[in-house]
């Protein structure tokens, strides 16, 4: 099993959510975050006066997924999510040990 994370531009969300649905992944945790990267932040004006943003609204992501999705996971997020401009985010897969539904007390991919 895997868990994937996305770091990505918060009006890319919607779409991201329906192509990962149509290669059949159910469940998504979503947190708004704000961060940088190359992005470095930008400067804006308010009632005259200038001021830096230094971190920039973005979306988090996640969802764990059989080792097989994989792959579908990943082109998915990053067809959708490219604009091809700066800031467009990151995705993050690491090894998940362990997967208990509440619920049911189901473990491991059927948990899924």
């Amino acid at each position: 099993m895997k868990f994937v994370t996305a770091i990505l531009k918060p009006f890319k969300l919607d779409d991201v959510r329906e192509a990962l649905s149509e290669v059949g992944i159910t469940g998504i945790t979503v947190t708004e975050v704000k961060g940088f990267g190359r992005q470095k932040g930008h400067t804006e004006l308010y009632r005259g006066a200038e001021y830096v943003v230094d971190f920039l609204p973005k979306v988090k992501l996640e969802v764990a997924i059989a080792d097989d999705q994989l792959e579908s996971v990943i082109e998915a997020i990053t067809k959708t999510a490219n604009t091809g401009k700066i800031g467009d985010g990151k995705i993050f897969v690491a090894e998940l040990e362990q997967v208990v539904r509440i619920r049911t007390g189901e473990t491991g991919p059927d948990a899924l």
